[in-house]
């Protein structure tokens, strides 16, 4: 009873959470019992006594068996939910494949009735077919009787139909014209003795009609109505193609009637004087040009707009208008400036050919820009059948063939027939060489008079360079001419003002100076400066597939300009006067400056050709492998012939250094080793011979650090100082030396050692270090002798090789007799190894830089060259190397 009271007894709050809605929304199941127990807190928190729980649990209790009395409620309702589902969804099913029934009858009536439609429809189309073949049949036979028709009135000299016909306005004039297409067709056809009166008539009114058309095409192009100038155009392209209304409009266009420019020189003083100038940049604009080619192109701006608006094949009459804008302004205009430019120099022609194609290019890639899309023209009714067509005497529609060329490529076909005169074969070749030959003749023109002043006994040499130069010009033309090499060299000359008689006039007249013989960087880069002009022109104006070849023509100009003209023509020079130079005088260190410039000028052109030439030959591999052969064999040459001067300078006696040094060391006296005992002969430092040749020996050093480097400097040093050694070992042996004496010679030895050591040439420092220990011999005392020389580098030589220099000393006679038997005693203890080598050493010549000490052999710890090797290199290349690939 009392769980029943408490459950009837439940808080509102807490009967209204246990309500089913409570639950349909978001159920907390903290919030619900915190809820639930609020008022219960707060009762015992009011109540002074210890916790009860019994309140809390007869609450809970009875919340409990509410919510299960609604589960239960909920569970009834949810069945009761679930069974009428069950039941609709069954009802749904039957209702569904109800419907999927009659989809199906449906579908299948539509699949029937299509069935019978295209039975129906192919009836049509067989039906459609006959017809329109009944029509076409009908229409020929109808054009044929009018046609027929027309014919006969011609034939009776009666055209009233036809003159009524074409003053029925537009219309009427084009069916006129299409009816005189036929009839001419037609008339040419007819084979009766009428027939040829006829044809005449038939003529004459085509020609009556045409001129009327042309005639009202002009009074309306007069009065600037385009929509009848369109219908002109129209009717007369379905007359005879409308050529001639495209001729009137392009012939009396105001661009062509008015005169354009007549006076190229205006305002172009500045440019035609500095044209034929190679220092100066070549011209990038001309004011006539880009006046007439703004004209050109706010013309065809404005024509674009006017022939789509007036013909019905606008790319058509586009192209006629530009073919007579190149073909009439454009090429008078060039004409006149290569006119101009032909008539200053070879130069000022290029340049003023590269200036218009250049802007040419430039004009036609702006022209491609007002392309016009090809349209086709809208056929009456009277042109729409084979039979129509095949009567009017062409294959397909009127105008459908003018338009297979668009503009873009029309242009390109103008613009390449603009140059063909000036580029076809190998004019413009021919032309560039000669240029380049002229140019550099005139720029070497004092240049090649100094150097045949100075070698008047080798007058080849000029005939050489004029040959080369001639032939470099003469090989670029391929065509098998009559000009010879010899012809194209005097052709050079005459223009340069060098002619081989004028240079013999003024080799007697005008002084010369020795800089105008001298090689310098500033010319070469300037013969390099001119050749890339030229390959860039070349590169421009020549055909792709011709641009290595022309490359490589150009090369063998430069080839011969810079390697034989040049280069080897100084160093001839440098070895005539070695040839020719006074022994007795101090030489002329001037060919080592020589060899220095062409090493600088040699690399520069090495660089150039890698770097420029070269490459533009990439697409032909023949061509690039005969360029880089052509190009080693040309530095070979100056290779060689820089070598030889080197040997020249250096090869034993005929060396001018060599004999110089000779002559120094002959100056020395006898008794200058073998002095009195005075304070003046102690006073001197060194000999004059000696101070004579370390000078002389320290002016080559100078030279030769300063114009040589690398491998160069160390082989002509080391030549050098292997001749002056064997100088010395030939000069020891010519003078007595005294105890004292021995002290200056020492002073000597030592000045030519340390002289020798500034070169810097490991080689040599072994050398000198036996000379210096060959001058002790005289300083040690006679007791110790022997023993010195079984040591360093003298141990190495038989002392029996050494008695030459030995017997110079003073007092060589007091010991020469115990020093032979120290000497014979010592050899049967020797070792049957070194026994063995001092026979070798004994039966042995001396080695070749040491000419003088027959049998004399070296130890391994003396690997000196025997000779000069000739590998003066050019930047890296050895000279003697025989052709090295120079790519």
């Amino acid at each position: 009873m009392q769980d029943v009271h408490d459950f009837d007894e439940l808080d509102p709050t807490i009967e209204e959470q246990l309500q089913l809605n409570a639950f349909t929304g978001k159920f907390d199941v903290k919030e619900f019992v915190g809820s639930a127990s609020e008022r219960l807190i707060t009762q015992s928190k009011t109540s002074s006594g210890p916790f009860d729980p019994k309140p809390f649990i007869r609450t809970f209790e009875a919340a409990v068996d509410r919510l299960i009395a609604v589960r239960k409620d909920v569970q009834a309702k949810t069945e009761q939910m679930e069974k009428s589902v069950r039941v609709a969804e069954r009802e749904y099913s039957k209702k569904m494949m109800e419907l999927n029934r009659g989809f199906e009858a449906v579908g299948s009536s539509f699949s029937t009735m299509e069935s019978k439609m295209n039975e129906v429809g192919r009836t049509a189309i067989r039906i459609g077919e006959q017809l329109e073949s009944v029509h076409i049949e009908r229409q020929r036979a109808q054009a044929a009787h009018n046609l027929i028709d027309y014919y006969n009135q011609f034939s009776r000299g009666d055209t009233s139909r036809l003159d009524a016909l074409k003053k029925e306005g537009r219309e009427g004039r084009r069916q006129v014209a299409v009816i005189l297409r036929r009839l001419t067709t037609v008339a040419r056809e007819v084979d009766l003795p009428s027939a040829d009166k006829t044809r005449e008539s038939i003529d004459k009114y085509c020609e009556k009609f045409e001129k009327d058309m042309l005639y009202l095409f002009d009074r309306c192009y007069r009065k600037g109505d385009p929509k009848m100038m369109h219908h002109c155009a129209q009717t007369l392209l379905d007359f005879n193609g409308g050529a001639s209304c495209v001729q009137v409009y392009v012939n009396q266009h105001d661009f062509f009637m008015n005169k354009i420019r007549e006076d190229s020189d205006r305002g172009e003083d500045v440019l035609w004087s500095s044209i034929s100038k190679p220092d100066d940049s070549p011209p990038k604009t001309e004011a006539g040009l880009t006046e007439l080619f703004g004209q050109i192109r706010a013309t065809v701006g404005q024509e674009s707009q006017i022939v789509q608006a007036v013909f019905p094949n606008p790319p058509l009459v586009m192209q006629v208008f530009l073919q007579r804008v190149f073909a009439q302004s454009i090429q008078q205009y060039m004409e006149q400036l290569l006119n101009k430019g032909s008539s200053l120099s070879d130069l000022a022609y290029l340049r003023a050919l590269q200036l218009v194609h250049s802007q040419t290019s430039t004009l036609v890639e702006d022209l491609k820009a007002h392309e016009l899309p090809s349209i086709t023209p809208t056929r009456t009714s009277l042109d729409t059948t084979e039979f129509r067509r095949a009567l009017a005497g062409i294959p397909s529609a009127p105008g459908a063939s003018t338009t297979a060329t668009t503009i873009s490529a029309m242009l390109e076909t103008a613009m390449e027939e603009l140059f063909v005169p000036y580029t076809e074969g190998q004019k413009y070749l021919e032309r560039e060489s000669k240029s380049l030959g002229e140019l550099y003749a005139n720029l070497l023109a004092h240049f090649t008079r100094f150097h045949m002043r100075n070698q008047r006994g080798k007058s080849s040499m000029f005939d050489r360079m004029v040959d080369r130069l001639g032939a470099a010009a003469a090989n670029t033309s391929t065509t098998g001419g009559s000009s010879t090499s010899a012809q194209a060299a005097a052709a050079i000359m005459r223009f340069g003002g060098i002619s081989a008689e004028r240079m013999q006039d003024k080799s007697t007249e005008e002084p010369v100076r020795e800089e105008d013989g001298l090689l310098s960087i500033d010319v070469a880069e300037k013969m390099l400066k001119w050749h890339a002009e030229a390959v860039g022109r070349s590169v421009e104006l020549s055909p792709q597939n011709d641009v290595a070849k022309n490359t490589f023509a150009l090369l063998r100009v430069l080839a011969e300009a810079v390697g034989g003209a040049y280069l080897e023509t100084a160093i001839e020079t440098a070895h005539a006067r070695l040839d020719t130079a006074d022994t007795k005088i101090e030489p002329n260190l001037h060919p080592l400056t020589v060899l220095h410039s062409v090493d600088l000028i040699c690399h520069l052109w090495q660089q150039y050709s890698n770097m420029a030439l070269f490459p533009l030959a990439a697409s032909s591999v023949t061509t690039r492998r005969e360029m880089t052969v052509f190009n080693s064999q040309a530095v070979s040459r100056v290779e060689g012939a820089a070598n030889n001067l080197m040997q020249r300078m250096t090869d034993g006696k005929s060396s001018s250094i060599v004999s110089w040094l000779s002559l120094q060391l002959g100056k020395q006296k006898k008794n200058d080793f073998k002095p009195r005992n005075d304070d003046l002969s102690f006073a001197r430092v060194n000999t004059e011979p000696c101070v004579a040749c370390c000078e002389s020996l320290e002016k080559v050093r100078d030279a030769a650090m300063q114009n040589l480097s690398g491998k160069n400097r160390e082989a002509f040093l080391t030549e050098i100082g292997v001749s002056f050694h064997g100088l010395l070992l030939d000069h020891l042996r010519k003078f007595p030396v005294s105890a004292t004496g021995g002290l200056m010679l020492a002073k000597d030895l030592k000045s030519y050692q340390d002289t020798i050591a500034s070169f810097n040439v490991p080689s040599l420092l072994e050398r000198f270090e036996f000379i210096r220990q060959l001058g002790n011999v005289f300083l040690v005392r006679p007791e110790i002798l022997r023993s010195y020389i079984a040591e360093n580098y003298l141990g190495r030589i038989d002392s029996a090789l050494l008695k030459p220099y030995l017997a110079q000393r003073s007092d060589w006679g007091q010991f020469e007799t115990r020093f032979n038997e120290n000497v014979d005693a010592e050899e049967p203890g020797t070792d049957v190894a070194a026994k063995g080598l001092k026979d070798r050493f004994k039966t042995a010549r001396l080695s070749v830089m040491m000419k003088e000490l027959e049998g004399l052999k070296l130890g391994e710890g003396m690997s000196i060259p025997t000779s000069f090797a000739g590998s003066f290199s050019i930047s890296g290349r050895a000279f003697g190397s025989g052709g090295g690939s120079a790519s």
